[in-house]
């Protein structure tokens, strides 16, 4: 072999294995410190559920971003590292981009800018902006294309993933950013697939999990009702025998009567299908996400 292509090769391969267990590639390391002053001592928070907190941080330079507490913090350092690894790696639109991480008391991610805050503060905050129809359709079409890539276009696919109106952000354009996500669970195991990708017909009780979850957010963006215990008096709603005599009752308040009755009907076959899928699954992320950019039909269930 030729001595320049031997050396190539080992730096590729010397590369490839730090990158796998030696120094964090893409991102910064933020200075614990810094990070606690950010967050006025981690009491800022932004929202909190079974995977940890989220803060809100505003470092002395005046930037602006989440600051998420790992996952499974009792793992070892090398599957902490892997994690972030894996998350700097991911890019879309409608998730929230990894800037750096920080290692102390808590093993902590810093995400991007959140210039809007979370879609729950704009439900239930009266000085905060309403949403209107058209935004919030464009909420329901960001996350299910952002899981659409979590499960179709990550390698490997992310079932690890919490969607609620608490952590979905919204930035200055009210783009939605999914936020809560990782290869690592809650409990700290590493999801094992027997392929690289997901299939789009992937039908398994995981995706059947994340379909659910969007129906169950479908149904937040409808009446405006932020339901963090899995939305228990929404399902019942849309799942009553009088749903469609009480329709007008459960629409936002917000939304007055600017929004169009015949997306606002799709909408809830939908939810309701999505909302079935969670031990059954009915149809795929993929198909859900095309027919919210209206290019395939979902029959009525």
């Amino acid at each position: 072999m030729d001595p320049m292509i031997r050396k190539l090769r080992f730096r590729l391969l010397a590369w490839l294995h730090r990158s796998r267990s030696g120094p964090i590639l893409f991102v910064k390391k933020f200075s614990y410190k810094d990070v606690k002053r950010a967050t006025d001592g981690f009491h800022r928070i932004a929202y909190s559920n079974s995977h940890g907190a989220a803060y809100k941080a505003r470092f002395e330079g005046g930037e602006v971003a989440l600051v998420k507490e790992a996952r499974a913090f009792n793992e070892g350092k090398e599957s902490f590292y892997r994690e972030v690894q894996f998350l700097g790696r991911l890019h879309h639109r409608h998730l929230l981009a990894l800037r750096g991480f920080s290692t102390g008391n808590k093993r902590l991610l810093v995400f991007d800018n959140i210039e809007n805050g979370s879609l729950k503060e704009h439900f239930n905050d009266p000085l905060k902006t309403p949403l209107n129809w058209k935004a919030r359709l464009q909420i329901a079409v960001g996350v299910a294309a952002a899981l659409e890539y979590l499960l179709l276009f990550s390698n490997p696919p992310v079932y690890h993933v919490s969607i609620s109106s608490s952590n979905i952000m919204l930035d200055e354009n009210f783009t939605a950013k999914l936020t809560d996500v990782g290869l690592l669970s809650s409990i700290g195991t590493y999801v094992q697939m027997p392929h690289s990708s997901c299939s789009e017909e992937c039908m398994g009780q995981e995706c059947g999990n994340i379909v659910f979850q969007l129906g169950v957010l479908i149904l937040e963006l409808i009446t405006g009702q932020s339901s963090e215990q899995g939305g228990t008096d929404l399902i019942q709603w849309v799942q009553g025998s009088r749903l469609s005599s009480s329709i007008h009752m459960m629409i936002d308040p917000d939304l007055g009567n600017n929004y169009d009755s015949k997306e606002l009907k799709k909408l809830l076959v939908v939810a309701r299908l999505c909302l079935k899928s969670k031990d059954n699954p009915k149809f795929p992320v993929p198909q859900v996400f095309r027919f919210l950019q209206k290019k395939v039909h979902i029959p009525r269930d």
